[in-house]
């Protein structure tokens, strides 16, 4: 025996009702829209990351962690400073060489060296306070 809606097929849907159908079309807009946006701002994303990398300008020179030299060679050269003065300590850090140094009037001061150029870069009193 068969049922009121046996005439009609598994594969047939009913129509929507008018306001269900209205609900739906606004759904399927707000996707839509909502999907356009995400993909503009996917897009704009993806744009800045490609202009950043062809823009980027090389620098002038890249200060390297260690100072390349050709093997078996050493590097050497003289780092002038002030007559009578003396180097209390010293660090290097990557291409840079800092030197503290006692100078002959008792003051102190700091140079900084730049070991690729073979050049004194800077140089900065040390004074005590109110100075």
């Amino acid at each position: 025996m068969a049922g009121p809606d046996a005439s009609l097929e598994p594969d047939e849907e009913k129509p929507l009702d008018p306001a269900t159908e209205r609900v739906r079309r606004k759904l399927v807009r707000f996707m839509v829209i909502n999907l356009g946006i995400l993909l503009a701002a996917v897009m704009a994303v993806v744009l800045a990351l490609v202009y950043k990398s062809v823009s980027e300008k090389p620098a002038e020179r890249e200060i390297s962690a260690v100072p390349t030299v050709p093997s078996g060679e050493m590097i050497s050269g003289t780092i002038p400073l002030p007559a009578g003065a003396r180097i209390i300590s010293h660090s290097a850090a990557g291409d840079r060489l800092t030197l503290l140094v006692a100078l002959a009037d008792e003051s102190q001061a700091i140079y900084l060296y730049d070991i690729p150029a073979r050049q004194i870069i800077g140089r900065f009193s040390v004074t005590g306070e109110g100075h």
